[in-house]
């Protein structure tokens, strides 16, 4: 009998998480938005309820043994789904954190333009610059025939070259034709011994053809070898001279002048992940970590007395310090003047050692006794090379690795390929060069790439898949990354998007897809080619759940649920379900009274004004930036605006950040991006970073411990009368230590129990039932509550119940005023998101005493936030301001913006367009230069209707007096 497809996706009764067993109805082939506040339960229905059942139906159609390698998704906590299509998830994990993965492998982008260069490059020799062409025999003989007279040399054929395999029909048949000696995998060996070879290893299998002593009259032997070897190598020889380099023949790519050869042409060449194609000096990561002199002496203006050299200062050791005395007494250095002052002929002794000469080493050990001998002093830079590559200890590596930094590697200058690969080209220019475009500049190149006719034929078909990828790129508002970015160092929505882009190619009709916040790290003048992109996968009949709080998307939406009405426990509910247009009308919806402008951000009576206070950089050049100068005026909420790609993390986080902390707490980070120098040191003394990675990685970190208000709840439990009877301290009501804890499940609460090819099952431990600590413990009662309930609190609880205690309803109170009063005390780490981090992480920096000297530096404190959320946090970072430190946040949300005091508005275009300052100013400064800055076009009518809302409030409020 025919069934009728199911035009919507019907849930019931899903309780996952905190939702109190909804109902709802999704019109499918759709583009669909789930919002609502932060912790209201839209991941819990998107994610964790219509996901999970739509990944756990799939896997469990597979046999049991492919489950045992994909794992199990477990069922969600749902009555029935119904209407369910096969479900991809595209969420804001990063795509890979390995440093061989970029934009362009991730996007398959590479893999093509390697077929590419693989079937129509130009072979080039790198010293001559001439396209290498075919080599006839006599070429190669007249090539071997230079060498000096009593030469060895032995030719030999390839016929294996890096492949896997025992290769046991290859070697029979060699027997077979009569050869004798063999190189297998560098290795001589003869051909009657029993030869095994590991069946998953690659191996390369050479065959000896003859062995030769150059003579004037061997060409014509020399010609038959060569030819003999050629039909066996398949149009390759090697020709092994004894005591230098292989030269490696070709009937096809070998220069003729120095005999400069590239061998077989084939797609493994050019990948910088392969033994094959991959820079030998640092294996195709492009970069090398070296001793960093910048790291090593952070201040020239002391003096080698002052210890100018960090790391060779007297810690645990006089070692050091006695050595380089004695350096500097054997050359006569002066070690009372500032280093910088030191003649250069003296620094490179003491950094790079003094060569064959040695020198009189006096030194006293911390018993007294005396060591007095000559040595070859190494130099500070090779020590600390040297221990590094040498020690075996962690903690050993880990010191030295802070006076060292990542550089591009000397052999390949960062392009990660070996010289044959980079010597092949297309119009002029080799594969590494391509990646280094932006998507934009890529798709330009590719569409104006002059071939020949028969290259045309050839690559008609790469190059439309090159094109459609750049193009899939370019629509949802990624033109301005470059191909060689690597993946890691992508924002959670530039990842997802990726992801997205390679969704919309591969074209796929019928799929539920769902969405967590695309729009994340984009600016408003990309957000409608990622909207167009949106409804482009909805057009193909997919069905498209997207957990979005960005207004443009959800007025785009064909259908908005809205989930609330509060966070955590008071959230959980479906508060509307309809069309944007109704849901904008519905009273009851936060979500619709902020669309509908009944509830919005208010602009700020009055800005703040500088005063002569500033944080100036000069000459940042980091990146895309293009010596740019910026002031950050002190005691102000500054904002850097610009479209993604423009430069504003390389500003912030990599030039004023690590700038700033590095000459204020020695900070030895990565080295500061270039820039020429950073004024304003002296109105700082400390400098907070607020980022959205996680507060703790294992499950026994949670805000509680974060913020350090567990430390005083154990104080007021170790001051209560029953633990003074037992003579309990305040270590015994910790989780973490011996005593207190439970020791069945060492206070974690739950055990893990291994189910092999299933999910691993985690199960409330059955001697604590979860609470962490033993009975003893839990019978110490604070106002009726053990340290186990204490932790099971709500923030907005713990509120209330600790309101006598000012020192911990100050700390908890932080917690709820950025809008987590909906989070436990005790929830674990893992537990949060991006948002719900870094919220934590600001409310341990507010119950901290301010002294109005600190600069807080926040990069997108938006992301995951409603509006409403929005709204309390901007109260508590102007909070911040108004205690006289400083906020620095790079965002792309116009409420943030338009509340700003001071704005830096960087462009004009992302990637190799931007790295400019287009505009400075208040919001209504930017507004006024909206011809030449995006944001400003964008924040005028924001700033034009916020106005006018205002005005109307305001006429209301007058009406009402009356």
């Amino acid at each position: 009998m025919y069934m009728p497809e199911k035009k919507q996706i019907v849930v019931q009764g899903a309780r996952e998480h905190n939702l109190k067993g909804i109902d709802v109805t999704i019109p499918k082939n759709k583009l669909v938005v789930v919002t609502g506040l932060s912790g209201s339960g839209k991941s819990s229905l998107a994610f964790d309820t219509i996901y999970a059942e739509g990944q756990r139906r799939y896997v469990e159609s597979l046999s049991a043994y492919a489950r045992m390698f994909l794992g199990q998704t477990n069922k969600p906590d749902v009555d029935v789904i119904e209407g369910l299509s096969p479900a991809i998830s595209i969420d804001q994990k990063t795509t890979s954190n390995n440093p061989r993965s970029t934009v362009a492998t991730v996007t398959e982008i590479y893999d093509y333009l390697r077929l590419l260069y693989a079937r129509v490059g130009h072979p080039t020799c790198p010293i001559h610059g001439i396209e290498i062409t075919s080599q006839t025999v006599q070429q190669m003989v007249d090539r071997v025939m230079e060498y000096p007279e009593r030469t060895r040399m032995q030719i030999l054929a390839p016929v294996v070259s890096g492949r896997k395999g025992e290769h046991v029909k290859v070697l029979e048949k060699l027997r077979q034709e009569g050869y004798v000696r063999l190189r297998i995998d560098g290795e001589m060996r003869e051909i009657h011994e029993d030869i095994s070879l590991e069946k998953n290893k690659k191996h390369s299998i050479e065959v000896v053809i003859d062995r030769i002593v150059v003579k004037p009259d061997i060409e014509g032997r020399l010609a038959d070898s060569i030819e003999t070897g050629l039909r066996l190598g398949e149009g390759r020889i090697i020709v092994d001279v004894i005591g230098e380099e292989e030269l490696i023949f070709s009937e096809d790519h070998s220069c003729p002048i120095c005999g400069f050869s590239i061998g077989e042409i084939e797609p493994r060449l050019f990948s910088f992940n392969s033994p094959f194609g991959a820079c030998p000096t640092c294996d195709g990561l492009g970069t090398k970590l070296e001793v960093d002199l910048d790291l090593v002496i952070p201040d020239w203006d002391l003096t080698l007395e002052e210890h100018a050299i960090v790391p060779w200062k007297p810690i645990s050791s006089q070692y050091y310090p006695q050595l380089l005395k004695s350096v500097c007494d054997h050359y006569g250095i002066p070690m009372d003047i500032p280093v910088k002052d030191i003649p250069k002929k003296q620094m490179d002794i003491i950094l790079y050692g003094s060569g064959k000469e040695k020198i009189r080493f006096y030194f006293k050990n911390d018993f007294g006794k005396v060591r007095d001998v000559d040595i070859i002093f190494e130099g500070v830079m090779n020590n600390i090379n040297r221990r590094y590559h040498e020690t075996s200890s962690d903690f050993t590596r880990e010191t030295l690795e802070k006076y060292m930094a990542v550089n591009n590697c000397k052999t390949c200058k960062g392009h990660r390929l070996k010289k044959e690969a980079l010597s092949v080209l297309i119009d002029g220019k080799h594969i590494s060069k391509i990646t280094e475009y932006s998507v934009v500049d890529a798709m330009d190149f590719i569409k104006n790439l002059k071939l020949s006719e028969k290259e045309q034929q050839i690559a008609k078909l790469v190059l439309k898949e090159i094109e459609n990828r750049l193009s899939f790129l370019n629509n949802v508002g990624l033109d301005y990354l470059t191909l060689s970015r690597s993946a890691g160092t992508l924002s959670g929505g530039e990842a997802q998007r990726i992801r997205l882009a390679t969704q919309i190619g591969s074209a796929l009709t019928g799929v539920l897809y769902v969405l967590d916040e695309p729009s994340i790290g984009l600016h408003q003048r990309d957000n409608d080619k990622l909207i167009e992109s949106l409804k482009k996968m909805r057009d193909l009949d997919n069905t498209l759940i997207v957990v979005e709080h960005d207004e443009d998307t959800m007025l785009a939406a064909d259908w908005l649920i809205d989930i609330g009405p509060g966070a955590g426990e008071h959230g959980g509910k479906i508060i509307a379900s309809d069309t944007p247009e109704n849901v904008m009308n519905d009273d009851e919806s936060l979500t619709g009274r902020y669309l509908a402008g009944k509830e919005f951000i208010p602009l700020p009576a009055t800005r703040r004004k500088p005063d002569d206070r500033y944080i100036e950089v000069i000459g940042a050049e980091e990146n895309n930036l293009k010596k740019v100068n910026a002031k950050i005026p002190i005691g102000l909420f500054n904002v850097v605006t610009g479209v993604s790609g423009s430069g504003k993390s390389t500003l912030v986080n990599e030039i004023i950040y690590k700038a700033l902390s590095t000459k204020l707490y020695r900070a030895r980070l990565r080295k500061p991006g270039k820039h020429k120098e950073i004024k304003g040191i002296e109105y700082l003394d400390k400098i907070i970073e607020i980022d959205q990675s996680p507060i703790g990685r294992t499950p026994r970190s949670n805000p509680a411990t974060y913020t350090g208000v567990f430390d005083d709840i154990r104080d007021v439990f170790a001051q209560t009368n029953e633990a003074k009877i037992r003579g309990y301290k305040k270590g015994r009501f910790s989780f973490n230590v011996k005593g207190g804890r439970c020791e069945a499940c060492k206070g974690d609460g739950i055990i893990k129990i291994e189910m092999h090819f299933l999910p691993d099952v985690y199960v409330p431990c059955e001697v604590c039932h979860g609470q962490r600590y033993n009975r003893e413990t839990l019978e110490v009662k604070y106002k009726g509550k053990s340290i186990a309930d204490v932790l099971d609190m709500r923030v907005e609880e713990a509120r209330e119940f600790f309101s006598a205690i000012p020192k911990i309803k100050r700390k908890i109170e932080t917690i709820y005023d950025v809008g987590l009063g909906y989070i436990r005390l005790g929830q674990p780490a893992t537990t949060l998101s991006g948002g719900e981090a870094q919220r934590v992480k600001l409310a341990s920096e507010l119950h901290k005493r301010s002294n109005g000297k600190s600069l807080y530096i926040l990069d997108e404190p938006t992301t995951g936030l409603h509006t409403d959320d929005i709204k309390r946090l901007l109260t508590v970072l102007h909070r911040l301001v108004e205690n006289g430190d400083t906020v620095l946040i790079i965002e792309h949300n116009l409420d943030v913006i338009k509340t700003a005091d001071h704005i830096i508005d960087l462009g004009p275009e992302g990637g190799a367009g931007g790295g400019k300052v287009i505009a400075t100013g208040t919001p209504e400064d930017i507004a006024r230069k909206s011809d030449k800055s995006y944001t400003g076009k964008y924040l005028k009518p924001i700033l034009e209707r916020d106005r006018k809302r205002m005005d109307e409030r305001m006429k209301e409020k007058e009406t009402l007096s009356n």
